[in-house]
Formats: C-alpha cells, sequence, structure tokens
C-alpha cells in the first residue's frame, strides 16, 4: 500500500512538468505569429501613408529597407515623432521639407544597395 501512495506522488510532478512544458511550448508559438505578423505586414507608417515620396522605383525588399529606415528615424524638430510619422501626419512641423529629402535620400539609398 505505501509503494502505490509513493507511486502516486512521483506521477502528480510529472503532469505538472508536462502541463509547463505544454503552456511554454503555446506561448512561443504564439510569440511567433505575432513576430511573422509584425515581419510581414510591417511598419506602423506604409509608402501609402508618405505619399509625397516615390517608393515605386524599388522593390519589395528595398521598400522594407526604406521603410524600415524612415520609421526608425526621429524627426530633428524635437517632436519626438519618427521621420515617417512626422512627414505622414504634421503639415505644420518646421523641418517637414527637410524631413521629406531625408526620406528621398533613404529611398535612393535602398535602391542603391
Amino acid at each position: 500500500m505505501a509503494s502505490k501512495k509513493k507511486l502516486a506522488r512521483q506521477k502528480k510532478p510529472a503532469r505538472g512538468a508536462r502541463k509547463a512544458v505544454k503552456w511554454a511550448i503555446g506561448a512561443a508559438l504564439a510569440a511567433l505569429v505575432v513576430y511573422g505578423v509584425y515581419q510581414t505586414s510591417g511598419f506602423a507608417y506604409t509608402d501609402a501613408q508618405l505619399g509625397v515620396v516615390d517608393f515605386s522605383i524599388l522593390s519589395s525588399s528595398e521598400k522594407r529597407v526604406a521603410l524600415r529606415a524612415a520609421n526608425g528615424s526621429r524627426c530633428t524638430c524635437g517632436c519626438g515623432m519618427t521621420l515617417a510619422q512626422c512627414v505622414a501626419t504634421d503639415m505644420s512641423c518646421p523641418v517637414r521639407e527637410n524631413n521629406i529629402d531625408r526620406l528621398k535620400t533613404m529611398v535612393n539609398e535602398a535602391k542603391a544597395n
């Protein structure tokens, strides 16, 4: 009888460990899906929202490079927005024309690489 109790106590932790592994695998798969969506859909501001700059000369991979740069760079006026966000949303930015020129440079650099 004592051996059955001992065996029962040994099985419980094993079930808990399997359950924890299943949850960890599920969480990892969910994170992978989120990461995949982020990588494919992309960016806070796309080429459609940045219509003042022509992205049509770029291949899809070159466009991703340029958009990553635009969404990662900061506006220099001190507003705290990204370069892409500023160009897409703030028509009154004092350095907007400068930012548009920076975007055009990013497009040309993406094309050159």
